[in-house]
């Protein structure tokens, strides 16, 4: 089965929009698991755009469902996350400025700095992902960092797929997806998936852990209804 990890970012920005506490990140990430998530994703940023550092703290005192924290591994990050002790880290090799992440790690460059990174993380119980692309050699060389899963970053068949040629967007994350599981990583997905495309990606990659959905999920919700949201995603990845 494929679990539903809801990246809340997005209902950061939004609070931090006021200055106020609405929407309530505590309130919301209840809520959520509530209606069927089976897990939290925040992805805290070092100029605290959205999620904030004192948000990690707060959710690990509440969340009851996996807790994923995303965010390049500077030192600021890996105390938080040391701290935090969340179910699972995803290291994500994103500038500060970046409005969002938009490359996967070049697995086999920064092998090194991935290796001491992971290991710390595992050495304190914390399971690792790395945000990858699609490319065989960055597949390979993610093996050889320790790391216990990758996460492919999906932006490029979401884009292939809205221009229906979603055959062919697909084709390298299964093959990707498929040398992942031979070399024995945990396969998660994230970055544009939707409710148009995930039911394609979920039914053609294979051994696929988790999909962590931030942006997609909150906009379909402004019209749908959150709950409503959550089982339609629950309902196509299972």
């Amino acid at each position: 089965m494929t679990k539903l990890s809801v990246n809340i970012n997005k209902l950061a920005t939004l609070r931090n929009s006021r200055g106020g506490n609405q929407p309530n990140l505590i309130t919301s990430a209840l809520d959520i698991e509530a209606f069927g998530a089976e897990g939290i994703t925040v992805h805290p940023r070092p100029d605290e755009r959205h999620i904030r550092y004192q948000d990690a703290r707060d959710l690990k005192n509440v969340v009851t469902t996996e807790f994923n924290i995303e965010g390049n591994p500077v030192p600021k990050f890996i105390d938080l996350v040391l701290e935090v002790k969340p179910t699972q880290v995803t290291l994500v090799p994103d500038a500060e400025d970046a409005i969002t992440s938009n490359a996967g790690w070049d697995t086999n460059k920064h092998k090194d700095f991935l290796v001491d990174v992971i290991k710390t993380f595992k050495e304190h119980g914390i399971r690792t992902s790395i945000f990858v692309d699609s490319d065989i050699n960055m597949i390979k060389g993610a093996a050889k960092t320790g790391t216990d899963r990758i996460e492919l970053y999906t932006e490029s068949y979401a884009q292939m797929f809205s221009k229906g040629k979603g055959e062919k967007g697909i084709q390298p994350y299964a093959d990707a997806a498929k040398m992942a599981h031979a070399l024995g990583l945990g396969i998660n997905a994230g970055h544009d998936l939707n409710l148009e495309n995930i039911k394609f990606f979920k039914e053609n990659i294979p051994h696929l852990l988790e999909v962590s959905i931030g942006h997609a999920l909150i906009c379909e919700s402004i019209y749908l209804g959150l709950e409503n949201v959550i089982n339609m995603y629950l309902h196509r990845l299972k």
